[in-house]
């Protein structure tokens, strides 16, 4: 069983999985598709991504991918803590350009279902930090986009000093520059 809180963006929930716990220790499940089925969630998984993570304060992202191959992501911390986020870039949203953080670790079990229309990213709250997503669609090169992790119309407030970046996700572009929102049918 899972339980799903709204977040004040349309469609990104926060997801509390309902654990079993003995004296062996605890079970639980990450993803259900009969369960997901609540959150109107129709795609099939067709991905489940690792990311390690060395060092404390870096930051991944911000990344989505364009329609046709947009992509549904739901994120979980198996070991560490994130700051993961999430950014509505659906052009006619009226939350378009606002941000939810929520701290995910391996601790408080949490996850985040995050739309299509939506960029993700996350800053490591802990050195040596490892991260699932769980995708709805492959990685497409010609569809990928990105907006930049500092931009000011968006305004994160990243909880430490980022010690790491890649190079790709520095060159990002801002709202304003080369930015094109994301354009989802319903």
């Amino acid at each position: 069983m899972f339980s799903f809180k709204s977040t004040k963006l349309e469609g990104l929930y926060i997801v509390y999985p309902d654990p079993y716990e003995d004296q062996r220790g605890k079970f639980y499940r990450v993803y259900c598709e009969n369960e997901f089925k609540k959150l109107n969630h129709t795609k099939t998984i067709v991905n489940v991504n690792f990311s390690t993570n060395i060092k404390k304060g870096t930051i991944r992202g911000m990344h989505f991918q364009y329609p046709p191959h947009s992509e549904i992501k739901i994120v979980k911390c198996v070991k560490g803590s994130i700051f993961d986020v999430a950014i509505d870039l659906r052009r006619n949203s009226p939350t378009f350009l606002k941000w939810h953080g929520e701290l995910l670790t391996d601790n408080n079990m949490k996850m985040l279902y995050i739309p299509e229309g939506f960029a993700h990213g996350f800053q490591t709250i802990e050195s040596d930090t490892k991260v699932l997503y769980f995708v709805t669609e492959f990685y497409n090169p010609k569809s990928e986009g990105g907006i930049h992790y500092d931009d000011k119309e968006v305004n994160i407030n990243w909880p430490l000093e980022i010690t790491k970046i890649s190079e790709k996700d520095k060159n990002l572009p801002f709202y304003g520059e080369n930015f094109v929102p994301i354009d989802i049918e319903n």
